[in-house]
């Protein structure tokens, strides 16, 4: 069979109808399709929403839950919208926190300057003067902060599942003190000025010869470069420069700190953790850094769903033994809560959440995680091994 050459009538024919349908391209048109200004709402009722008295997420006026695709065919714009509500669901939680919980916001560091970036965690009154009991939550990795587990829920579920106040009441109801970590928020942005966006000719590593042909661009040219630009990126958003807060640039370095400023100083002779996906992974490297102060204060920890990795984090044998006498991973799974689930790695027992949602581990796991606590400290005050679940054969697993 004979082969088309390059340049053949084929190629010129697709050429040409390239060409023409190029030139039925109405620019003007594509022009009235550029998005509409990044700028939105500042409140929930800025947005017409509101939570209802089931801490669902409504329209005011419709009563319907929240729309993402509010304007068709501008994903990019849907989205930044559904952050925008995000940033308001998290001051909103904040401000349940305060308000509903009865928590107060404590700055870090301790001792920050008045001008120096800075985060916060939340406490109750009695965090530091409970001499029984301190219950200690860390959450996820990504957009979510103090007090929530997962912003998707909280949007399109409700405050019950999304957020770790059904935690904090029921701690506080049975006489826990609580601490409130913010692993997140690791850093506040600050615009870049003009000079750090962009960088004068003279500081450019280009060849002087590259930026005179850059210079003697024609200006239609140009014109028609910036169109394509615009309708590329129509708003190009601010540069930014993030700024870390001091001892607390990571989700581990805040835990760690948090330990040493607050929790280990706290009067409660038994300290109980529960920690959501990375959250746990915070926690090991918590507890390979300050192993003996942990082991000698804290009583138990329940992990949802959670992504450490005890050889990738090279948690030593010691405290892997720990792990396993004094942790429950409650992992998503389509087996029935408290479900023991075979693990191949040696460290905590894994039984089922009672969802196959990673999200939602810890809400459908709520009422297992208290009752774990409780029998750990029965346990340890009768000087008898805690049993994490209510599963009749526990894991063994083999030291490698």
């Amino acid at each position: 069979m004979a082969q088309l050459q390059p340049g053949g009538p084929d190629e010129k024919e697709k050429t040409t109808a390239l060409k023409d349908l190029l030139s039925r391209i109405d620019l003007d048109e594509l022009m009235k399709k550029d998005e509409p200004p990044l700028e939105f709402p500042d409140t929930l009722e800025g947005f017409e929403y509101t939570f209802n008295e089931k801490g669902q997420l409504r329209h005011i006026k419709t009563g319907e839950p929240f729309v993402f695709n509010y304007r068709e065919d501008l994903h990019r714009w849907n989205q930044k919208r559904y952050e925008a509500l995000g940033e308001i669901i998290t001051k909103h939680v904040y401000d349940l926190l305060e308000k509903e919980c009865n928590l107060k916001k404590i700055y870090l560091p301790v001792d920050a300057t008045d001008n120096e970036p800075k985060s916060f965690i939340f406490m109750s009154e009695d965090a530091m003067t409970n001499t029984e009991k301190l219950m200690v939550l860390i959450h996820g990795s990504g957009v979510v902060r103090a007090g929530q587990w997962a912003r998707r829920l909280i949007i399109n579920e409700d405050l019950d599942s999304g957020t770790q106040i059904p935690y904090i009441k029921r701690a506080m109801e049975e006489g826990y003190g609580v601490i409130v970590l913010n692993s997140n928020e690791n850093y506040i942005e600050v615009e870049k000025t003009k000079t750090e966006a962009q960088p004068s000719p003279d500081s450019s590593d280009e060849p002087e010869e590259k930026r005179e042909r850059k210079e003697k661009i024609p200006k239609e040219t140009k014109k028609r470069r910036d169109f394509y630009e615009k309708y590329r990126n129509p708003q190009k958003e601010k540069e930014t420069v993030q700024v870390y807060i001091r001892d607390n640039g990571s989700p581990e370095e805040h835990a760690v700190y948090v330990w040493d400023n607050f929790i280990s100083k706290a009067a409660a002779e038994n300290v109980f953790f529960v920690a959501h996906s990375y959250g746990g992974l915070a926690f090991v490297e918590l507890m390979i850094q300050r192993e003996t102060d942990v082991k000698n204060k804290v009583t138990a920890v329940a992990l949802t769903d959670s992504v450490h990795n005890v050889w990738h984090q090279e948690a030593c044998k010691t405290i892997r033994e720990w792990m396993r006498e004094n942790c429950c991973n409650w992992v998503s799974s389509s087996e029935p809560l408290d479900t023991s689930v075979e693990s191949m790695l040696p460290d905590c027992p894994r039984v089922s959440a009672g969802t196959e949602r990673h999200e939602l581990t810890s809400w459908k796991s709520f009422q297992s995680v208290f009752k774990f606590f409780s029998e750990a400290l029965e346990a340890k005050n009768s000087r008898v091994t805690p049993t994490p679940t209510r599963r009749s054969n526990r894991i063994k697993h083999e030291e490698f």
